[in-house]
């Protein structure tokens, strides 16, 4: 900036000389500078005033907009920030084969006290018992007067407990937002579910962790963040679990039984369709297991899994095998006369059949009439150590596969010493005990033509390729004995019109849990069924335990008065929910026989 001077030396020379006074000019020059700086000195003040100013209006703008914001949106506690390590909520979801919801997670609240917050302790405490009658108000008064900073009141509350204590107006009252795990077909299929429960937990979020059943083997799957919440999909179909589970419970309480269970399985994949066990439980509330000392034994707790944890001796549904094994290795065929005159004695053991069958039956009467003296005498045919290795090939010796922690705890019993007694005792299902899916597995390889595959729970999305245990032929023959069982033999209530049903009874005496021996009345009655019986499909299996049919003038015990009937409804009811349509069965091919791929 150039500078003026107050006193510029040309315009006092030339005032001098036209005798004018030279003050004036310095006095003019400084006013002219005084008036600039003034100018200056204001429009500086004007801009920062600008700037103030618009600074006023954008601050008090921000806090209009917040304040209408929070009062357009929906009232919320203050939550603690916990810290430490994040805990991680989502969990998927869990569906069945055609994506209906199983297991889903639900949106709730914990509620917690901050008791120094509080202005009337004793009057939350008092509130809060009105609202959770299981909590005592002595206790939470205590709690709450004690000089104690935090408090838990319950980890998950229901939205009308939510409002009624958001009601009570108290300040030490707090929410805490979480997710909780939600079946909503309560105790439908909760044997394969299993449930779940909280694992570690903060007043804002919650660990949800599996217990049992799929929940607990796909705990890590289902908590995984990189399957962007994508469902586990079971094999399981809902409606028919839903159809299997109603008549298991009918046909259990009509037969006076302690228990039940169903096995419903794809022969080709391995697809478990239903698992049913009863009695059952809710998930939503999974009741307490037993523990020593309460008089309650494990199977009595509705917790145990009669289908892959009850291990029973399966009676005369064994007796297939046998034959089976017989024909693969060349020693009988259908139409081969078997000795059946009994007793049949080894050492100091007889075996007896229910009624006298007469001195020789074929091998398909045997199976047919369910004699234990034939099937015995196939037995020793067969030998020990080929005996258990066609067991063993059907998965018989170990637990099955199954995705479920329950199912390691289905470990067959064996003899401790396999003689040629246990062999013609296992040959009719004494001796050896397994569970109902084991049985399921043995009777998918003879319907599926001959090959060993493994039950599963997840959805398949082809057949599966296993080891092939028996020839086509064998199987079919096999399968053929099976449907006269149904048609001539001891299941002839398992009949379903439309829909052939092949299958063998099976009536074990149930063994006493101590000191040894058998109960006379009590028993494990089991049908084991596969259908259609010309190209079979699925492979049912219902065990009852101790029923007992009373409409006759004694009570009747047998597999065929109790199991099979309730398969038989069974299969009326699910058949058309499989898709399966009614059709005329086949008649017999001379020189022709009947197999499936």
């Amino acid at each position: 900036m150039i500078r003026t001077p107050l006193r510029p030396l040309a315009r006092i020379l030339d005032a001098r000389a036209k005798g004018e006074n030279p003050d004036a000019i310095e006095r003019e020059n400084i006013r002219i500078r005084h008036e600039q700086m003034r100018d200056k000195l204001r429009m500086r003040a004007e801009s920062r005033l600008l700037v103030l100013a618009l600074a006023f209006v954008v601050a008090y703008g921000a806090v209009g907009a917040r304040m209408g914001l929070l009062a357009a949106s929906e009232p919320a506690e203050p939550v603690t920030v916990a810290s430490g390590a994040s805990i991680l909520a989502q969990r998927s979801d869990i569906v069945d084969r055609r994506g209906r919801i199983l297991a889903t997670n639900m949106d709730t609240y914990s509620l917690y006290a901050q008791p120094q917050h509080m202005i009337e302790p004793l009057r939350a405490a008092k509130e809060l018992a009105r609202v959770f009658p299981d909590l005592d108000e002595e206790t939470l008064a205590k709690q709450f007067t004690g000089g104690r900073k935090f408090v838990w009141i319950k980890k998950k509350i229901s939205p009308e407990q939510y409002q009624a204590v958001h009601d009570i107006g108290s300040p030490g009252l707090l929410f805490g937002p979480r997710e909780m795990r939600l079946y909503p077909n309560g105790a439908l299929a909760s044997h394969i579910l299993g449930g779940a429960s909280f694992g570690r937990e903060g007043v804002h979020a919650a660990e949800v962790i599996g217990v049992a059943g799929v929940e607990k083997t796909f705990d890590d799957f289902l908590r995984d963040p990189a399957n962007n919440g994508a469902p586990l999909e079971l094999s399981i179909d809902l409606t028919v679990q839903a159809a299997v589970e109603r008549v298991l419970y009918g046909g259990m309480k009509l037969l006076n039984a302690k228990g039940a269970a169903a096995v419903l399985m794809d022969v080709h994949t391995g697809e478990v369709l239903s698992l049913a066990s009863l009695p059952d439980f809710d998930p939503n509330d999974r009741p307490r297991p037993p523990v020593a000392g309460d008089g309650q034994t494990q199977d009595d707790s509705p917790l145990f899994n009669r289908a892959v944890q009850g291990v029973y001796e399966l009676g005369s549904t064994f007796k297939i095998f046998a034959v089976a094994q017989a024909m693969e290795l060349g020693l009988v065929n259908p139409d081969t006369m078997i000795d059946t005159r009994g007793p049949l004695t080894w050492g100091k053991h007889r075996i007896r059949d229910f009624h006298n069958y007469g001195n020789e039956l074929s091998a398909t009467t045997v199976i047919v009439k369910s004699s234990n003296i034939g099937t015995a005498r196939i037995a020793q045919m067969i030998g020990v150590d080929r005996q258990k290795d066609f067991l063993e090939s059907l998965g018989l010796f170990q637990p099955t596969p199954l995705e479920m922690l329950e199912a390691k705890g289905g470990q067959p019993l064996l003899p401790p010493n396999w003689s040629e007694l246990s062999t013609m005792t296992i040959s009719y299902g004494h001796g050896m005990s397994a569970t109902p899916l084991h049985l399921a597995t043995g009777y998918a390889a003879i319907a599926n033509g001959g090959r060993m595959i493994k039950p599963t729970l997840l959805k398949q999305a082809a057949p599966q390729e296993g080891t092939r245990v028996m020839r086509p032929e064998v199987a079919a023959r096999s399968r053929a004995m099976l449907r006269k069982v149904v048609t001539e033999g001891t299941a002839s209530f398992g009949e379903v019109p439309g829909y052939a049903v092949a299958g063998k009874t099976g009536t074990a005496d149930k063994p006493k849990p101590r000191g040894g021996g058998y109960y006379k009345d009590k028993v494990i009655a089991t049908f084991a069924t596969m259908f259609p019986a010309y190209d079979p499909k699925y492979v049912l299996i219902v065990t009852l335990d101790e029923p007992v049919e009373t409409s006759g003038s004694e009570p009747r015990r047998t597999a065929g008065w109790t199991a099979v009937p309730v398969a038989a409804e069974m299969i009326t009811r699910i058949a058309p929910l499989l898709g399966l349509r009614p059709e005329i069965e086949p008649g017999e091919l001379a020189g022709i026989t009947l197999t499936s791929n």
